[in-house]
Parts: structure tokens; C-alpha cells; sequence
């Protein structure tokens, strides 16, 4: 009987590793490392194999000390090494945790069991080395351009210095999906490229579309990966070698595009262009075109770690390799690639199961929205109803909320209506329980629920409550939330997710800055939720609202007089945020005040504070039992007037300053 202990047993490589173990020897007995959050994930993959009675859990996790084995390990022939941060986009600190230190406690748990190390390592680690990378290569000089190659590069490093452990490394190149089924289990590496081919494929198929030269890359079926690895594992004599689980020949990008773009039935193109290579090099040398490459990357789907890294200057050679593998061959990309693009396309397509063309995106769709029962929120519900989604809708009043959705009803929506105070954390997992159980998902998220508090720092300093009601409402209340439908949403590979901010983020006016804290704060967690999920079919947007007409204002007398939009107009915009699902939707007001602060921070400045001066406080904060700060208009300064120029001198001295100077500025709140 030989018996093994896999980490990353769970993963997409590491469980075909275990069947394919379990398949070659019918009395093999595995232990799979497992972290307890996941032991129910084990559970259910393992429920559906023929030999789950000789698979077992080992908990413990990857980045802990010693593995977190508290009981120790039990006896095994053979360790074998799958778990890693995979992720392009993850950063160094992340990807060293598992990557290097992982693989530093499983030399010691080889060398404590006197167990034969298997590392899987990756062709990452010959970094940008152009020509010919053997087996037997490992530093030659390269650079490491990513978190991703220098982890796995100084990973496979501690494995070769382990001397007094039985080694024997693996170096897989892409791996994609299943060649007989097209099953993958995420969007990574050349899947962000699928969406992009899928939009091309709307064009005529026998456009004439020149394809530029972006060089070559490795891509090996995770099936032909997992069947070789077992088969070298299983071998004696092996210790001490390095095997390429790679393509035998280099892969140009036209060919695999060509081969997607059949299975998508779009423009296959007419070759690449001479000498686009070298004028994309020459390129990367002009200052901003980095940037410029980036930002269309993004604006593809394509994050921007992702794209420099899917091709390779070097030419792996694995003949020794396939020498130890007769009858196992890679099989050709364009023989298969129909099956991965059927997958994808059915399975993590972020845009799957969309209505046919002539029916609206967001019919049957289910939309969960937070402050539904006024204002934006309500006027959002019915805008979605118009177009067949299945609204949700949350408020705290009870009476308001059910009315809200009557109206709803009332015009031939559907609507269903859920009292919850997001503020409560046990409100809120009750409510994620019951929406899932009886809509069983949710397409859409709209964080709307908010709670404004205008009022000078000066005037606050014995109200620290109002800083947190508001982080209550509009942050963690937020984020209660996503947390609670994200599992469900990555499970699907479909979710998006719309904070409505605020243009207070940009232009920080004064007197909101509990309010734009706690805007500020769902920003910058959505913009890296939005990083880190994307591959996941889980995507983000955030509205920077300008200010709008609605109940949340209705108590400061400054903006009755105001020329300010309805909600119906907003409701326009979170209809774009769900259609077209852009990371941000800005006002032409914001952007500017963001460019001023920029390039000319001391004028944005100076603006802001004699805003201020002119803008007294609320009702509310006047209203204080002890005499508030004054913050009365005073004599502008000579500096002041000399920058301000025409604009905010006249005003200084003319009736209704105030609000003659929020006109010059609309969508600002002051």
C-alpha cells in the first residue's frame, strides 16, 4: 500500500492529481491538506468519487506554521506539492505567503516523514529568458517581471537546496481546461481573453481582420497535465530531475485566436502583420504607452497583470520528459478549443443565460435593492420592473417599504418587499438566508440605503455617534452585504454589484466628512473586491452620484431652490451601472474637481474653504445646546479674490450668494 499527502488536493489540477492516483492503484490511500472553512467543499467533491472511501481529509492550511498541523501528519510514501496562489493579479505579500513559505513547511514535512517530494513548480520561473529553457535549466540570469514568477521561482529554489530530501519538480506550462469536456473551474490566464473574442465574433465571420504579432505561448490541457504527473510519480528512479508538462511546440497567438475564434464563429483573420512585433516592442518604450496598453486591457476585461504575462520568450524543451511518457501526447489546441469555448460559454461567461437579442438584459433577472422605498431606490425598483427584472426590496419602515412595493406591483412589476436594518448584522445574515432560499440567487446588487450627516468637523467634535451611524449605513451595512451574496454569486460565476457613492468623494466638500469618509471607504473596498473577483464573473461599479432631489436632503433649506435632477434621472444612470457594468460612472463636475485637486491643489483648496465660509451649518448643527463654531462669510482675502477672479467675487457681495455660487458648481454639495 503507498500512501500520499497532496496539498492543493482540492484544487482544479490537484483533484484530477488525486483521482488519477487513486485510479493507477487500487490500494493507494491519499490524504488531502484541507482548511477547516472548506472541509464541506471536500466533503461534497469527495462524495462523488468511486474511492472516497481512500481519500481523507489532513486539516490543517498551507500558510500556517507547520501546516497548521496540530496532531501531526500521518505516514506517507510521497508528498506531493499542488498548493499555490495561481493568481496573476495577487500581490507579493499574498503570493510569497503560500508560494514560499508553503513550500518551505512542506520540505519540512517531507524531510520529517522521509517522503518523496513531488513540487509542482511552473515554467513561470524561467521568467523573460529568450531561447531554449531544458529541463535541467533553472537560474540563468532571467528576470522575474511578476509576484507570480519570483514566488514560484524562489519556491522551487528552496526545493533544490533541500538536500537531504527526495525531490523530483514539475513544471506545467498554461493549463486549461479538460480536452475531452472543456471543464474549467475559473476564468484565469487566456480565459480573460474569451470575452474579448466574444465580442469580436458579432462581426462578420469573414471580415478581413489583421491580427497583430504577439509572439507565442504554452498551453497544455489540465487532463494531459494531471495523467503525466501521476505517471512520473508513480515512477521509480526519477529523484533529483525536472520534467516540462508543457507543449512540445511554441504556440503563436494567431493560432490559438484563430482556433477560438472558429469555435465562437467570428473573424478568423488574415494573418499577422509583418513587423508588428517589433513595432509593439518599440512601443513599450514610449512613455505612457504602458498606461494607454493597460487601460484598453481593462476596459476588455483583461486585467492589466494579467496581459504581458500569458506569452513567453522562451522555448521549453521537454524532451526528456516525453521520453518517460510513451503513447501520452499533448493534443493539438485546435482540437479541443471548441470544447473549452462551449464551456466557457455555458458555464463562466459573465454574460450567460442573457436574453436573445431582441429581449431586454435585464428581463427575469432578480435585483436586490437597500433604501427601496423612496427616493433613487424606489425609482430604481420601478425602472428595473419596467424592463422584467424580479425586484427585491429592502428598507427599515415597514409601512413605506410595502407601499414602495405595492406601487411597484401596481404597474404590472414584480416586486417582493423585505423589511431589514442593514445595520443589524443578524437582520442582515437573516435576510441573505431567506432571499436565497426562496429566489434561490441574486443577479444584482444595489447598495442605495444611505444616511447624510452635514455638519462641520468644528461642530462635531462631541458627536463621534455620527461618524459611526454613518460608517453603520453606507460602509459596513454595504459590505455586510456583499460579503453575505458573494459566495453565491462566484459559485454562479455571475453577480454585479452597484454602490451608489457620491460625487462628495471627489470634491470633498465641507461639512461631509463623516459622509464622504464612509463613501470613500465602500470605494476603495469595492475597487479591490472588484480584483480580486473578476475571474470569478463578479464585477463592480460605483456611481459617484451627483446630488439628486430626493427625501435625504429634503431638511436643509440651502437645496429647495436648487435646479438638482429627480430620481427618475438617477434611476436612468443605475440602469447603465446594470447593462453595461463599468467599474465607475462619474459627472463631468466630479471629474473636474478631482483634475483641479490634482494639478492645481492649492486653488482647490481655496475654493473649498471659501465655499465653506459662505455656506453656513445646518439647522440642526446651529441647534446645539452650546453656541456652534462660527463659520459666517468674512472679508475674502486679496489672495483669495486674486485667484477666484470673476467668478466668486461678484457673488461675495450680491444677494443669495449661496446659492447663486452651488449654480455655478452644480452637483456639488456644499
Amino acid at each position: 500500500m503507498v500512501s500520499y499527502i497532496v496539498t492543493g488536493g482540492t484544487g482544479f489540477l490537484g483533484r484530477r492529481v488525486v483521482r488519477e492516483l487513486l485510479a493507477a492503484d487500487p490500494t493507494a490511500i491519499v490524504h488531502v491538506l484541507v482548511r477547516a472553512e472548506s472541509l464541506a467543499k471536500f466533503t461534497a467533491h469527495n462524495a462523488q468519487h468511486p474511492a472516497s472511501d481512500r481519500v481523507f481529509a489532513l486539516v490543517g492550511d498551507l500558510t500556517a506554521e507547520g501546516l497548521g498541523l496540530g496532531d501531526g501528519a500521518p505516514r506517507a510514501d510521497h508528498v506531493l506539492h499542488l498548493g499555490a496562489v495561481y493568481d496573476m493579479t495577487a500581490d507579493e505579500e499574498t503570493a510569497h505567503a503560500a508560494n514560499v513559505a508553503g513550500t518551505r513547511s512542506v520540505i519540512e514535512l517531507a524531510r520529517h516523514l522521509d517522503a518523496t517530494l513531488h513540487h509542482v513548480s511552473s515554467v513561470a520561473v524561467a521568467g523573460d529568458h529568450p531561447g531554449k529553457f531544458f529541463e535541467e535549466d533553472f537560474d540563468l540570469g532571467q528576470n522575474l517581471t511578476s509576484p507570480y514568477h519570483r514566488t514560484k521561482f524562489a519556491a522551487e529554489k528552496l526545493v533544490r537546496e533541500a538536500t537531504d530530501v527526495r525531490w523530483r519538480v514539475y513544471r506545467p506550462a498554461i493549463v486549461v481546461g479538460d480536452s475531452r469536456t472543456g471543464e474549467m473551474d475559473k476564468i484565469d490566464g487566456p480565459y480573460y481573453f474569451f470575452s474579448a473574442i466574444s465580442t469580436l465574433a458579432a462581426l462578420p465571420s469573414e471580415l478581413p481582420l489583421p491580427l497583430p504579432d504577439l509572439g507565442a505561448t504554452n498551453v497544455v490541457p489540465v487532463d494531459y497535465v494531471a495523467e503525466a504527473m501521476v505517471r512520473l510519480v508513480r515512477r521509480d528512479g526519477l529523484d533529483g530531475r525536472t520534467f516540462h508538462l508543457v507543449n512540445p511546440r511554441p504556440q503563436p497567438f494567431g493560432e490559438i485566436y484563430r482556433a477560438l475564434a472558429t469555435a465562437a464563429g467570428g473573424p478568423v483573420g488574415i494573418g499577422t502583420v509583418p513587423g508588428s512585433a517589433r513595432a509593439l516592442s518599440g512601443l513599450g518604450h514610449v512613455p505612457g504607452a504602458n498606461t494607454v496598453r493597460d487601460f484598453l486591457f481593462e476596459q476588455a476585461g483583461i486585467p492589466a497583470e494579467v496581459a504581458p504575462h500569458v506569452g513567453f520568450t522562451a522555448d521549453f524543451v521537454s524532451d526528456s520528459t516525453r521520453a518517460l511518457l510513451p503513447g501520452l501526447t499533448v493534443p493539438a489546441f485546435d482540437t479541443y478549443a471548441g470544447r473549452l469555448w462551449d464551456f466557457w460559454r455555458a458555464n463562466l461567461d459573465p454574460h450567460r443565460g442573457r436574453p436573445a437579442a431582441d429581449a431586454d438584459p435585464l428581463a427575469g433577472r432578480t435585483v436586490l435593492i437597500t433604501g427601496a422605498s423612496s427616493g433613487i431606490g424606489l425609482a430604481t425598483a420601478h425602472a428595473v420592473a419596467r424592463r422584467g427584472a424580479i425586484v427585491l426590496m429592502i428598507a427599515r419602515g415597514v409601512e413605506d417599504l410595502t407601499a414602495a412595493a405595492e406601487s411597484v406591483r401596481a404597474e404590472g412589476g414584480t416586486a417582493f418587499d423585505y423589511s431589514c436594518d442593514i445595520t443589524d448584522a443578524e437582520a442582515v445574515d437573516l435576510l441573505i438566508k431567506t432571499v436565497l432560499t426562496e429566489h434561490h440567487h441574486v443577479d444584482y446588487l444595489i447598495n442605495n440605503a444611505g444616511r447624510s450627516i452635514r455638519r462641520s468637523v468644528a461642530n462635531s467634535v462631541d458627536r463621534m455617534h455620527d461618524f459611526e451611524r454613518t460608517m453603520a449605513v453606507n460602509y459596513f451595512g454595504a459590505v455586510r452585504l456583499i460579503l453575505g451574496l458573494l459566495p453565491s454569486m462566484r459559485e454562479r460565476h455571475f453577480g454585479h454589484i452597484v454602490n451608489i457613492s457620491s460625487i462628495a468623494v471627489q470634491t470633498k466638500v465641507p461639512r461631509f466628512a463623516a459622509y464622504a469618509a464612509s463613501k470613500s471607504a465602500l470605494d476603495n473596498f469595492s475597487d479591490i473586491a472588484a480584483v480580486e473577483n473578476r475571474g470569478d464573473g463578479v464585477t463592480f461599479t460605483s456611481i459617484r452620484m451627483p446630488l439628486v432631489r430626493t427625501p435625504m436632503i429634503a431638511p436643509t433649506e440651502l437645496y429647495r431652490s436648487l435646479p438638482l435632477p429627480d430620481p427618475d434621472r438617477a434611476a436612468d444612470i443605475v440602469v447603465r451601472a446594470l447593462l453595461e457594468r463599468p467599474d465607475r460612472i462619474d459627472t463631468p463636475v466630479g471629474t473636474f474637481a478631482q483634475a483641479v485637486e490634482m494639478l492645481l491643489p492649492s486653488l482647490k483648496r481655496t475654493i473649498m474653504h471659501t465655499g465653506f465660509r459662505f455656506f453656513g451649518e445646518s439647522t440642526a448643527a446651529q441647534g446645539k445646546s452650546r453656541p456652534a463654531v462660527v463659520t459666517e462669510p468674512a472679508e475674502p482675502t486679496r489672495n483669495a479674490l486674486t485667484v477666484l477672479g470673476p467668478v466668486f467675487a461678484p457673488l461675495m457681495v450680491m444677494p443669495n450668494s449661496a446659492a447663486r455660487m452651488s449654480r455655478v458648481l452644480p452637483g456639488v454639495h456644499w
